[in-house]
């Protein structure tokens, strides 16, 4: 009998922070199984764990939203390890675990009780395309925002540390809040791109805490808007430190993020930029977890 998870990522409470289903011990499932079980539970993401194949890594992951597999997730992540420590109960510690598309990711659990705070190593960052004004009038257009609401202290990019995300700066938390994405819009503009995810922050949060307050929509695959995105917050800290945004001192930058209030879903994740020895920045993003509910899996 598998076990199956729904932990809410990037809170200590459930029911709020981004739901993504865990299964372990998931060897043996075929793909269209996995993805009728992502389908079901309908998540943006469902984290699937396999014993490793090779012996560079501790465990091999696989994350499928509703309707396709993707490369890699962070809040899934963040899940995966948090059930699997509750599950084992497993010490705090290092490993590595390997996604469906053969990325070697550097996960920590750090435990202190019943308290469990994962950090995911996420890839170096790779900046793509930078839109140019037709493009940021078409993403505006699908967006429901207007062109005096983007902030223009750095281009409209497409980012990855290993999930790509089109990064776009608003003025306003107002600004924010009030979008209204269309989401046939976006998916036209996903495939013209060759990117399905958009993440659209603004650093007017109104909290000292908080470094930026953000939205992701991804419609291409299946996910209308997402509650706190891991694979969004990454990039964004790298994009923030490579265009002189944010000051970083020493080429690091580190802060918290809250996204998913616009769903009644608020997280908070923490990230981390340090410039590797070769000019490359390395993002961290961590985060707690809650249980929402376990439950036997007949497959």
């Amino acid at each position: 009998m598998r076990v199956l998870y729904q932990i809410d990522a990037f809170t200590p409470t459930p029911f709020r922070g981004n739901p993504a289903g865990v299964v372990l011990c998931a060897d043996g499932l075929p793909d269209a199984q996995m993805l009728a079980v992502a389908r079901e539970l309908n998540n943006s993401e469902t984290a699937f764990v396999l014993s490793p194949d090779d012996t560079d890594h501790d465990l091999r992951v696989r994350f499928f939203t509703p309707t396709t597999e993707v490369p890699t997730c962070g809040h899934a992540t963040v899940a995966t390890h948090f059930a699997r420590a509750l599950e084992y109960g497993l010490p705090s510690g290092s490993l590595v675990q390997k996604t469906g598309t053969g990325l070697l990711q550097r996960v920590r659990i750090d435990r202190e009780g019943d308290r469990v705070r994962i950090t995911m190593h996420q890839g170096a960052a790779v900046f793509g395309a930078e839109l140019d004004a037709r493009q940021v009038g078409r993403l505006l257009r699908a967006l429901g925002a207007s062109p005096g609401e983007l902030a223009d202290n750095g281009p409209v990019q497409i980012v990855s540390t290993g999930h790509g995300k089109v990064l776009a700066e608003l003025r306003s938390r107002a600004a924010v809040d009030a979008l209204r994405p269309d989401p046939a819009a976006l998916t036209a503009l996903s495939h013209d791109l060759g990117t399905n995810g958009f993440f659209v922050f603004t650093r007017d949060t109104g909290r000292e805490d908080l470094l930026t307050w953000s939205r992701m929509f991804a419609p291409a695959i299946g996910i209308l808007e997402d509650p706190v995105t891991g694979n969004g917050h990454g990039p964004l800290g790298a994009y923030l430190l490579l265009h002189g945004i944010v000051p970083a001192p020493d080429g690091r930058l580190s802060f918290t993020g809250r996204q998913g209030e616009a769903l009644g879903r608020p997280g908070d994740v923490r990230v981390d930029v340090e410039t590797g020895p070769h000019g490359e920045l390395l993002v961290s993003v961590m985060g707690t977890a809650a249980t929402a509910w376990k439950a036997d899996l007949s497959l």
